[in-house]
């Protein structure tokens, strides 16, 4: 068997001095151009720019709310169907696909504060203020009969968060405590709590389904085996976390947002330390929701601005906003992957790309071709600077701009003053911590 071996002679390329010429290799291929990285690197600059200019992610408004949009869910097996509900108790279902409502429901008194579809996509549940669970059916009732729903639960206290197992006719509650309820049961058949006065959400863990998360009033995220009596564990960070959102394709992985403006992606294995500390938003973060690729997730603020970052980069690499939307509540990507929905407190829910400089509609092959060289040439050249910096720039509000700019200031003297008193105290009585253990006060087992 012969066996040919790469080898390479380090005096064919290596200078003896500073002031030897140097050797440069070439291909004396004919198919290779001499200068074909120059011209990849135009074609690169003039890609990434070309998507700047196409860039325009709005796709459609969705009006038709008297109140605040305050919840959203996604249907289980349509992609062209999406249920909202608003602050005055009432829930409408959308189709997507034409941009308009097709059916209104005056659902409770009050908030609604959550909806979940149950996993098979034949009906949806939804909590509110008036202390009741109902479930509705997807389907809209025949002509001249009222709207009722299928089932009724009255509780004790408001639930202000709501959840469904993937696979089972199972669903989860929080208020007082985290209620795990069967679907033909009136009372839960299992209840958490652990010391705290309230939760505002809970979810369960789509690969991992007997796994779930809910964030409490105490500023900690707690997990909960539902095999097991007691809680797993809990986190207990600096400030108040909003809402807990779980990576689809990796089980262990859940990011958080929260009230110090920033998102946190956890390993629920090591809850010491974030993964990973997601650094934009300029005001409390109130929703996120991943990607069915698990790769990116998208935040909505109270800045009045969404923003998709990937699930292991510090910074988004998109930020959209427009003049009226105001301070966004809730967000959901869909299962499509292609498009995310905003719904803010100025009663509309807002339909956008996820990719903004994406064509909509067919694409032929050789439009397909097209896309992806380009898109493998950003790839190649994204961290030359001239690249880099088109790729990256983005139009701000003023208010988001100059907020930016100041939270940059404040964290500057912050360091600024630990470095200080690291400096002027003893050895080691002050510890140097990391941007990712600051935020951590205590792991409870």
């Amino acid at each position: 068997m012969k066996v040919k071996v790469l080898s390479r002679n380090p005096d064919d390329y290596v200078r003896e001095t500073k002031h030897d010429i140097q050797r440069v290799p070439r291909n004396y291929d004919p198919a290779l151009h001499p200068f074909e990285v120059p011209r990849e690197y135009v074609r690169a600059l003039n890609a990434t720019k070309l998507e700047r200019v196409l860039a325009k992610p709005f796709v459609a408004s969705l009006d038709g709310h008297r109140d605040g949009v305050n919840c959203m869910a996604k249907h289980a097996t349509s992609l062209s169907t999406l249920i909202s509900g608003a602050c005055d108790g009432e829930i409408k279902v959308w189709n997507l696909t034409k941009h308009n409502c097709v059916r209104t429901i005056q659902a409770h008194e009050g908030f609604v504060r959550g909806m979940v579809v149950r996993f098979c996509g034949t009906s949806f549940f939804s909590i509110g203020d008036d202390k009741t669970i109902k479930q509705w059916s997807m389907e809209a009732p025949g002509y001249g009969m009222l709207e009722e729903p299928i089932n009724t639960v009255l509780g004790k206290t408001v639930f202000t968060g709501l959840d469904h197992h993937q696979k089972e006719g199972t669903f989860a509650t929080c208020g007082q405590h985290v209620d795990i309820w069967d679907e033909q049961r009136s009372t839960p058949i299992r209840s958490f709590s652990w010391g705290v006065e309230s939760f505002s959400s809970v979810r369960f863990n789509p690969v991992e389904t007997e796994v779930l998360a809910s964030c409490a009033s105490d500023r900690s995220i707690v997990l909960y085996d539902m095999r097991e009596s007691t809680p797993l564990k809990k986190v207990i960070m600096t400030m108040r976390s909003n809402t807990v959102s779980w990576n689809p394709m990796e089980a262990y992985y859940f990011t958080c947002a929260n009230e110090d403006y920033n998102l946190y992606t956890y390993d629920m294995r090591y809850l010491e330390k974030p993964v990973t500390v997601h650094m934009d938003h300029v005001s409390a973060v109130l929703d996120v929701d991943y990607s069915p690729t698990g790769r990116e997730f998208v935040s909505a603020s109270f800045d009045k601005s969404i923003r998709i970052f990937a699930k292991d980069t510090r910074h988004s690499r998109e930020v959209y906003h427009t003049k009226r939307m105001q301070h966004v509540v809730c967000v959901k990507w869909s299962a499509d992957n292609k498009y995310v929905m905003s719904g803010s407190d100025e009663m509309n829910i807002r339909l956008w790309k996820a990719n903004a400089a994406e064509k909509l509609g067919v694409l032929s092959h050789r439009e397909k071709l097209a896309a992806n060289y380009n898109q493998k040439l950003k790839e190649k050249f994204q961290h030359h600077p001239k690249v880099k910096r088109i790729a990256r720039h983005r139009h701000l509000p003023k208010n988001i701009y100059t907020d930016a700019k100041e939270h940059t200031v404040m964290r500057e003297a912050r360091r600024r003053k630990e470095r200080n008193v690291r400096k002027h105290s003893k050895p080691g009585a002050v510890p140097e911590k990391s941007e990712r253990e600051k935020h951590v006060v205590a792991v409870v087992k």
